[in-house]
């Protein structure tokens, strides 16, 4: 498993419109296969930032699987405005270092 990081910066949208395009793109990420799950999160300190988690299988059926495949068109058309707003993203694997309560 790989997890896959966006963390947007927004200056040309508000928070609202951000949400609102991932709610209606969402369909696509839980039509693939190649996704286990995802969640956005916003800043509490600075409203206008958000991280996006995406887990996917692997960094390959990310990249070769999903980015190819039939759900990144539409996927991509719901959040395209923001990408412009995307500070960073990158592909991160996780550690044994972890813990729930």
């Amino acid at each position: 498993m790989t997890i896959e990081y966006i963390r947007y910066l927004l200056v040309e949208h508000e928070p609202a419109a951000l949400i609102a395009a991932y709610e209606a793109a969402r369909v696509h990420l839980d039509a693939a296969p190649e996704c286990l799950g995802y969640d956005l999160a916003q800043c509490d300190d600075a409203p206008n930032s958000f991280v996006l988690r995406i887990e996917w299988t692997s960094a390959a059926a990310h990249m070769q699987g999903f980015r190819r495949g039939p759900h990144f068109p539409p996927f991509l058309a719901a959040i395209r405005e923001f990408v412009p707003e995307i500070a960073e993203m990158r592909h991160y694997t996780p550690r044994m270092v972890s813990g729930l309560r």
